[in-house]
């Protein structure tokens, strides 16, 4: 059974940092792109972050871009995401997602991943 789980979640004030972790079991961990989405309330589901198989590639939002970095350990099948510079507006509930794809392409849309997590919620005070 494929699991993903996240961890690292909770409450920072403005400016500060935070690192997110993903543990992913029951599948091939190299073969898959990993990426992070969000989701606050009202809104709709946003591409944060993806990598690439081995770590080479990366691909941010533009809402994140120069703040967050996302990057993996194969070995400790885990996915990371350091967020630098937090704001209010970040606030969200943070997934995991892993994508089975064969085209290497690091995917923005929620559609083409393949496996969630069950999230975890990250909280900036203002």
């Amino acid at each position: 059974q494929v699991q993903l789980v996240e961890s690292g979640g909770g409450l920072v004030q403005a400016g500060g940092s935070l690192r997110l972790a993903c543990a992913a079991s029951g599948l091939n961990f190299r073969a898959y792109v990993m990426g992070w989405f969000r989701q606050a309330p009202g809104k709709e589901r946003e591409f944060v972050a993806a990598i690439s198989w081995s770590g080479g590639s990366t691909n941010y939002g533009d809402s994140v871009k120069d703040r967050f970095i996302i990057s993996r350990d194969n070995v400790k099948k885990t996915v990371y995401l350091q967020m630098n510079s937090l704001k209010p507006e970040d606030t969200a509930f943070y997934y995991c997602a892993a994508d089975r794809s064969t085209s290497r392409i690091l995917a923005t849309d929620r559609e083409t991943y393949d496996y969630w997590g069950q999230g975890t919620q990250v909280t900036v005070s203002a």
